[in-house]
């Protein structure tokens, strides 16, 4: 299966509208979709090394409207929505302790999300269900997108043929350590509590929406 979605994102860095495919997957993965467009921006960027900066900045865009798409579902439709889709995402464990530290921390845990590989959907539905300020949550997720698409264009652009090879022949453990650098990024959400013990255990503890629901700082 992990094949043949390498594959399908192959096919489609090697079509007459591949631009439109980074927009629409940027789009979706931050909202819905379980496939990262990163794979797809960098192989466009080995094609055509000249617009890896333009492709870059075509991710990031589409990847933040996809975002407040996502804080949409959040605020409007979590419960018929939302709910489901996070559960089909096997991110339901995950949102209580999301929404707890995006109450604690705001824009950085956004930041943090949009820059790691820390799946970028849970982030932004779940700041849509907090009722999360809007601006900070467009200005922190266009910082966080921009850093690591602009990162994997320039990687790419710099790098590009010896990265598609190593993809190609170790394709079973880059994806591990991606799974494992996910990891990391939920560590990190909580090493942003800079040494605060009660929010992190409280955070860390959070298994239910009826947590999230309190004021920050309860």
């Amino acid at each position: 299966m992990l094949r043949k979605l390498y594959d399908w994102t192959l096919d489609k860095a090697a079509h007459r509208h591949a631009v439109w495919w980074l927009a629409l997957i940027s789009f979706m993965e931050a909202s819905f979709f379980p496939i990262p467009p990163h794979p797809l921006l960098g192989l466009m960027c080995l094609a055509e090394p000249k617009k890896a900066i333009r492709f870059a900045v075509v991710a990031t865009a589409a990847s933040v409207l996809g975002g407040l798409f996502g804080y949409a579902i959040g605020y409007f439709l979590y419960d018929t929505v939302g709910q489901a889709m996070l559960g089909m995402l096997g991110l339901t464990d995950k949102f209580p302790v999301a929404a707890c530290h995006l109450r604690e921390r705001d824009w950085e845990v956004i930041f943090l999300a949009g820059a790691t590989p820390v799946p970028f959907k849970l982030l932004t539905i779940t700041a849509g269900f907090i009722e999360m300020a809007l601006v900070p949550f467009i200005l922190a997720s266009i910082a966080g997108r921009a850093l690591i698409f602009m990162t994997v264009g320039i990687l790419f652009r710099v790098f590009g043929a010896p990265i598609k090879r190593i993809i190609d022949k170790y394709l079973g453990l880059l994806t591990t350590v991606f799974a494992v650098l996910v990891v990391g990024g939920f560590l990190a959400l909580t090493l942003l509590s800079g040494g605060d013990a009660a929010k992190t255990d409280r955070c860390s503890s959070a298994t239910a929406v009826q947590e999230v629901a309190q004021t920050p700082g309860a």
